[in-house]
């Protein structure tokens, strides 16, 4: 069975706009799926990525463009420009990684529904996803123990630095960022999911 190790900011836009897709995919093709927050800035940094505050204005205004774009062909609600962005990613990213440990050992919970409700928090709701209340709701609303929110610090604290660290080493750079672990293929971007669709379909 093929398996898919999935990078991703909690915050970033074309992360939202993947939606449901690779859990469809990886349904399709009878493979799993770890999820693996990582700390999107610091990867810039230490990857030869630009922040985007740091961006030319040329980028970023075609940045927009194209995310508008990408919006409307999937039919995706979208908020350009949330309140306060980008939050912080850590809390959220600690909750995720605590929900899919429970979710690991049977307490069950949608993982991936879990990264969508706090996708969707910042691109749709214009929420804070820094603040336990937004996690909150988005751990209950997606079957986990709201609670996760505090008692999965620690754990989720180590877990999202070895992520980092696991993420520079396998190669990524940005997010989404897709890899199938026996293949060591490669998929950056919500736009090459149906390139990672097709290579699934041939192992």
């Amino acid at each position: 069975m093929a398996h898919i190790d999935y990078f991703f900011s909690v915050f970033s836009p074309w992360t939202y706009l993947a939606g449901d897709r690779l859990e469809r995919i990886a349904e399709k093709h009878g493979a799993s799926i770890t999820y693996k927050p990582i700390d999107l800035m610091a990867l810039f940094d230490r990857t030869g990525g630009t922040r985007p505050a740091a961006r030319h204005p040329n980028r970023m205004l075609y940045r927009t463009q194209e995310l508008t774009r990408w919006a409307a062909h999937l039919g995706m609600e979208m908020t350009l420009k949330p309140t306060g962005y980008p939050p912080n990613p850590a809390p959220a990213s600690y909750a995720v990684i605590a929900a899919q440990a429970e979710a690991a050992s049977g307490g069950g919970g949608d993982v991936g529904g879990l990264v969508r409700s706090i996708l969707r928090a910042v691109w749709v709701e214009d929420r804070n996803i820094a603040e336990d209340e937004v996690i909150r709701a988005a751990l209950e609303a997606n079957g986990f123990d709201g609670n996760l929110v505090t008692t999965g610090l620690f754990s989720g604290a180590v877990a999202y630095e070895k992520n980092l660290g696991e993420a520079i080493e396998r190669g990524v750079f940005g997010s989404p960022f897709y890899i199938v672990r026996d293949s060591d293929e490669r998929f950056w971007g919500q736009d090459r999911l149906e390139f990672l669709d097709r290579h699934l379909g041939t192992l």
